[in-house]
This record gives structure tokens, C-alpha cells and sequence, in this order.
């Protein structure tokens, strides 16, 4: 039965990373085998910036050197692992950075977030050919796949639909019966007319889930630099504890409200078919790791507490002191989704609907300027949002006392309080 694989950019940061990687792929390389890779390191923020530079015409030595950069740095990591015989490998590097610069000349001009797509995705593409070569001059068989051709979507760029028939069939015909490892990429689509795509930031999980799915696979295993799912983000809390068994449902409550160890979208594929996910640390593989399956039985065993920083909250009133009803709130969360955003919090009142935001200016300014016609706005910025799932006792209260809290949010398994941003650092304790 088929395990997938899934390492995340801090996991191939570097040529000693990609050598880390080699004994905990060739410890599965005689059964099935798909491994899906992220792009390296910060590599897709350095596309975003790059992209930035490419539609704006009085950018063209900012655009060149940072495309010589991303060439340069993928070529310095083909040296270090390969050393003399790095040529071949750096000279493919090269030509997927040519092809991504004509990618840039040709969309420069057309809708951002198709050549959004264009762009990004060769993070993926040069990641997974250093890796295949990687491997297979470490002896470990390794075959190639494009994803573009695999994971087939609808042209939703930068949050594309799977058609799901369509790639169950391309990955069934490209990928079952072989009997070496199969790399391919994480994150990333194409459509039928063969148009990359992407399939939402931090997609990379989500492509995991959709292999194990379409090739009915016993695991998914997720390798990230911690040991598995916490109950807050250990780098924040100083007494965040190992959650070590979890149910579906209950990671994408999680995912939802902001935790980031695993995309929302991952879960519920995995769910259809019953195929149990871990997460393992590939810093120290033998630690135990997270688990999640249909099992519920310990979920609520600990309150879990998330942070979700720079947000913003915004008051939307009727301009003409009417009710704020069905046909209203439905206008204004539609209008949210054409602006392609999430509430984090919604709340509501006679006559205000009260929404908690990311801070995303390239959308959050649009859809203020939508609203702007027909509602009266307010607008807050600076705000931290404190997410507690299962809360017991003052736990909530404990972890806001002192702080402005500006909306509160309750139901039977979750608490919300919306507050000012603290300016200095601080560790967190969850309350016993």
C-alpha cells in the first residue's frame, strides 16, 4: 500500500537538509512511495518579490537581480551536494529560470493572479529536480512528475478547485505500478488546457492529501522541524503540550481558527477514505509523533489556545439606519468572498455586522472601497485574536486579564476575545 510523503521548505533548506532527507525516504523506498515537496526555504517569498518587481516597469534592474539570485542560489546548492558533477543539474536550474522569465514577459500585463500562478510555481520546479537528482545519484530510484499535469484544476488562480475525476485518473495512469520513488511537487496545478495553478498558500498538504486519496494510500506522514500538533504554537507558549492523538474534525477546528501545522483543506480527503495522518519530526524521526484519525476520544483532553496577530476589525453599518438583516449580511459576506478573504470572527448586532480580518492590504483595501458605498465603516488595526478550543474554568479571562478586549465570541467548544496588540515580546503560559 502506498505511503505519501510530505517535506515542507524548511526541510530542504539547504544541501545538509537534502542530505538529512535521504535515510528517511530510502527506509520506505521498497514499498510505494510518493513524496511531495514544498519550494526551498523562503524561496516563494522571493517569488512574490520578484513577481512585484515584474509588473512594475520601473523595477527592471530590481527584477533582474533578483532572478539572478534565485538562479544563483539554487546553482550553489546543486554545487554543495554534487560538487564537480553539479553542470547538468545547474544547467536545468538555468533553464527553468529562462522559462520563468518568459513567463514574466509574457503576463507582466495581464490579471495579477494568473500571473501569480505563472510565477510561483517554479519554486516547486526547481526544488523537486535538485532533489530527484539528489536522490538518484544516492542510489535511491527516483522518477520525476510534474504536478501540473496531475492535479488537475478549474482557473480559480491562487485558490484553485480539484477536479477530482480528472486527477484521479492522471495520477492513477502516471502513478500507480511504479516501482520507484515518485517525487513530485507540492502546492501546485494545472489546468486541462495545461495552465499552472496553485491551490492557496501553504498548499503543500493539501497536494499530499490529494495523492493519498486518488491512489487510496495506508499514510500520509507530514515531516515538519517539530515533533507533531501542539495545543498553541510552542515558539509562543512556554507550556505548549504535544497533542499526540487527534481527530479529523478536531484538526481542522485547529486549521481553521488559525493553527499552522496543518492546511485546512488537507483533512477532509484523508477523512473520505479513513487514511490516518502523522506528523514527524525530521529533526529527530523516532520521537513519538502526532497522529490524526476518525478517532474523537481526545480531543477535549486539553484546551488548545491560538494567536492570530496584525488584525484588523471592521464595524460595517447600513448608511441608512436600517436593520442589519439576512439580505444585508448576505451582501456584505458576499462582497468578502469576491475579495477572496476569510473572517476570522463574525459577529453581529441590530443594525452592525462586526468582522475580524487578516491584515491582507492587496485585499482588505478593496473590499473596503466595495463597501464603502453603501456602509458606514469603521476600522481598527493592531489587534491580536485569542482563539481557546475547549476553555475550562477562567482559562480565557486568565489569558486576557489586563488587555482591552474589544469583541468576545463564545459557543459550546470555542472562545474568542479580540484585544489591542501588546508591543513588546512576551512568552504566553496556558493556564492550569
Amino acid at each position: 500500500m502506498t505511503t505519501v510523503f510530505k517535506f515542507g521548505g524548511a526541510s530542504i533548506k539547504d544541501a545538509d537538509a537534502i542530505r538529512n532527507l535521504t535515510p528517511l525516504i530510502e527506509a520506505h523506498a521498497d514499498r510505494p512511495l510518493v513524496v511531495v515537496v514544498s519550494a526551498m526555504g523562503k524561496t516563494t517569498n522571493a517569488l512574490e518579490a520578484l513577481l512585484a518587481a515584474a509588473r512594475d516597469e520601473g523595477r527592471g534592474d530590481d527584477y533582474r537581480k533578483r532572478l539572478d539570485a534565485l538562479g544563483s542560489s539554487h546553482q550553489a546548492i546543486a554545487d554543495a551536494l554534487l560538487g564537480d558533477e553539479a553542470q547538468a543539474l545547474k544547467e536545468r536550474i538555468g533553464n527553468l529560470v529562462e522559462a520563468l522569465d518568459d513567463q514574466h514577459r509574457r503576463h507582466r500585463q495581464g490579471p495579477f493572479s494568473r500571473h501569480y500562478d505563472q510565477t510561483v510555481c517554479y519554486g516547486e520546479l526547481l526544488s523537486t529536480t535538485i532533489v530527484a537528482e539528489w536522490l538518484n545519484r544516492a542510489d535511491v530510484a527516483t522518477d520525476w512528475l510534474d504536478a501540473r499535469e496531475l492535479v488537475i484544476t478549474d482557473d480559480h488562480h491562487q485558490d484553485a478547485n480539484v477536479d477530482w475525476k480528472a486527477t484521479s485518473d492522471a495520477i492513477r495512469s502516471q502513478a500507480g505500478g511504479s516501482r520507484n520513488v515518485l517525487l513530485t511537487q507540492g502546492f501546485i496545478g494545472g489546468t486541462a488546457e495545461g495552465v499552472s495553478t496553485t491551490l492557496g498558500r501553504e498548499g503543500s498538504d493539501f497536494s499530499a492529501a490529494i495523492f493519498a486519496h486518488c491512489l487510496d494510500a495506508g499514510e500520509v506522514v507530514i515531516w515538519k522541524d517539530v515533533t507533531g500538533l501542539f495545543n498553541a504554537d510552542p515558539r509562543r507558549f512556554g507550556n505548549a503540550v504535544q497533542l499526540k492523538r487527534l481527530s479529523y474534525a478536531e484538526t481542522i477546528e485547529l486549521a481553521w481558527h488559525g493553527a499552522k501545522v496543518i492546511h485546512p483543506k488537507t483533512l477532509g480527503p484523508l477523512k473520505q477514505k479513513e487514511i490516518p495522518l502523522t506528523v514527524r519530526s525530521f529533526e529527530t524521526p523516532d520521537a513519538p509523533p502526532s497522529t490524526i484519525t476518525s478517532d474523537t476520544r481526545f480531543d477535549t483532553d486539553l484546551p488548545s489556545c491560538i494567536l492570530r496577530d496584525d488584525q484588523v476589525l471592521l464595524e460595517v453599518k447600513p448608511k441608512d439606519f436600517s436593520f442589519m438583516d439576512e439580505p444585508r449580511q448576505h451582501d456584505i459576506l458576499g462582497r468578502l468572498v469576491e475579495a477572496g478573504m476569510h473572517a476570522n470572527l463574525i459577529d453581529g448586532g441590530a443594525m452592525q455586522l462586526t468582522l475580524c480580518l487578516d491584515n491582507m492590504a492587496e485585499r482588505l483595501e478593496p473590499l473596503m472601497e466595495s463597501l464603502d458605498a453603501d456602509y458606514t465603516l469603521q476600522r481598527q488595526e493592531g489587534l491580536t485574536l485569542l482563539t481557546v478550543r475547549h476553555p475550562s474554568g477562567s482559562i480565557l479571562e486568565r489569558l486576557s486579564e489586563g488587555r482591552d478586549v474589544l469583541v468576545e465570541r463564545r459557543n459550546a467548544t470555542t472562545a474568542q476575545r479580540l484585544f489591542r496588540t501588546v508591543e513588546c515580546p512576551e512568552t504566553w503560559y496556558i493556564p492550569d
